[in-house]
């Protein structure tokens, strides 16, 4: 499968199966240390241990369903009220359709918001911010980590109504996702 199309549907939600954050944990070894080479053999962390996985699944008539994106969300453990985001990345195949991205930004903010956050940050790679701005966020800061410029961004929480269903998520409309 190369594209998505009509004949499909793109749920974004909380990871809820295994074989879900499973495939999160490959997509995020495919970009974060296959392409982009900023780990050498896993990018798993302490933070996963206590972090959410969101997922973006792929289902088409005739196959079965499949991760094509993935985010983490935690909460700060300094601040209750303070979430953070991270390690954000689509299959190379999906990245065409650049609202997969976008959408998993959404839930996380969206469910964390849910869950009394107050704040919202994420270290973006700094060529990302411009996607993140036009959603609402704002660079606080830039610092380099991992060797790479990044942007310390906040979103802003009113563009983000709580979701509180983050299990079920919401099917991304077919016709902003292409």
């Amino acid at each position: 499968m190369n594209a998505l199309d009509s004949r499909g549907e793109l749920v974004v939600r909380w990871a809820r199966e295994a074989w879900e954050r499973d495939a999160a944990f490959a997509i995020r070894r495919e970009v974060f240390c296959a392409e982009q080479r900023l780990f050498a053999d896993d990018d798993r962390d302490a933070i996963d241990d206590h972090a959410q996985a969101l997922v973006a699944v792929w289902s088409a008539p005739g196959a079965g369903p499949i991760v094509v994106g993935t985010v983490r969300i935690h909460r700060d453990p300094q601040a209750d009220d303070t979430w953070f985001g991270s390690r954000l990345a689509v299959s190379a195949e999906f990245r065409r359709h650049g609202r997969i991205g976008a959408n998993l930004i959404r839930l996380a903010v969206s469910s964390a918001h849910a869950l009394g956050c107050t704040t919202f940050l994420a270290h973006v790679q700094a060529q990302n911010a411009p996607l993140f701005r036009r959603l609402h966020w704002r660079t606080l800061a830039e610092e380099l980590l991992f060797g790479r410029a990044h942007h310390v961004m906040q979103a802003d929480l009113a563009h983000y109504p709580p979701c509180a269903t983050p299990y079920e998520g919401f099917v991304v409309d077919q016709r902003s996702a292409a």
